[in-house]
């Protein structure tokens, strides 16, 4: 299909189709396509993958959590096509003195190209996202920057 010869309200429309389908596809959920798509191909590449855990999407609405194991494990999944990953809502503010609670075991994080490539999928746990977590003071929340120690540190669950 060349694109080019496409006027703007049928690229529009395209696009609009394109969305509806993978939605009737499960393959997004939402309007958030790069989270979305991020969440499918980590679950995709856990249940395809022995020695991995199968995973299942967590219901639309559960906060903090994306996916679930089978044996109970909360996952929060994080997708980007930089080198900083979304904000991690529901943890302690900077400034608090209470104790962060767990609210997952580990985090998945899916790094595309700017093409929506698949490049990475990398997985931490609670104690290395605390270790690595940083302040994002506009959003209020806290993030990862995906840095040569992150990786290093992590599991790695795809790479190209």
């Amino acid at each position: 299909m060349d694109l080019d010869k496409i006027k703007d309200d049928g690229l529009i429309k395209l696009y609009s189709d394109i969305i509806k389908e993978l939605k009737k596809r499960n393959i997004v959920r939402s309007k958030n396509i790069i989270g979305d798509l991020g969440e499918y191909l980590a679950i995709y590449h856990y249940n395809k993958t022995p020695g991995l855990p199968n995973l299942q999407a967590a219901p639309a609405g559960t906060q903090n959590v994306d996916a679930l194991s089978r044996k109970g494990e909360r996952y929060s999944i994080k997708s980007t096509s930089g080198n900083l990953t979304g904000v991690f809502y529901g943890l302690n503010d900077i400034d608090s003195k209470e104790p962060e609670l767990q609210k997952f075991e580990y985090v998945i994080i899916v790094i595309f190209k700017g093409d929506f490539e698949l490049d990475k999928i990398i997985e931490i746990n609670w104690d290395q996202l605390l270790k690595h977590k940083k302040w994002h003071k506009t959003m209020r929340g806290w993030n990862l920057t995906i840095s040569k120690s992150l990786i290093a540190e992590s599991k790695i669950i795809f790479s190209k």
